[in-house]
């Protein structure tokens, strides 16, 4: 079975290429099926996969039809397990994000406070070639000194 997009389903219901939608239970959500007039049947997948579109709830789904342009739909309840809510890997993956965007949003703000403190900073600014020149010093005196276990 293919699969389509909302704007595909869009553009094909627009068009009269849709020849029928029924609203399928699978577990504790539904799947659009859409029978197209070409034959090639197919079911209405997430924007950027392939994967199905699962709706937790009906009147989603007949929400989403609606503004389509999709008035008339079948349901078949058949294998729908009221109740039966599994987190799905995009839920899962779609928190992950959340999280880390947090975590990113804190380090930019950390990070801007210690940028405008070293702006406002008085003490005298110093010289790139100056500051790693000292730098140079201070490795080459760390390396130049005997090291602890050669002292035992």
């Amino acid at each position: 079975m293919q699969s389509m997009t909302l704007e595909q389903l869009r553009a094909s219901a627009r068009t009269g290429g849709v020849s029928g939608v029924t609203l399928r239970g699978d577990g504790g959500g539904f799947l659009v099926e859409i029978a197209t007039r070409s034959g090639q049947d197919a079911f209405l997948a997430k924007a950027r996969s392939t994967e199905p579109r699962r709706f937790g709830n009906p009147t989603s789904a007949l929400t989403v039809l609606r503004d389509v342009g999709i008035v008339v739909t079948t349901l078949d309840a058949t294998h729908w397990i009221p109740g039966h809510k599994a987190m799905s890997h995009s839920r899962q993956s779609r928190a992950q994000a959340l999280r880390s965007a947090h975590e990113a949003a804190a380090y930019n703000q950390w990070l801007a406070a210690e940028i405008q403190a070293a702006i406002d900073d008085p003490r005298p600014s110093l010289a790139h070639d100056e500051v790693m020149a000292e730098m140079d010093a201070q490795i080459d005196a760390h390396l130049a000194a005997p090291s602890p276990s050669a002292s035992a």
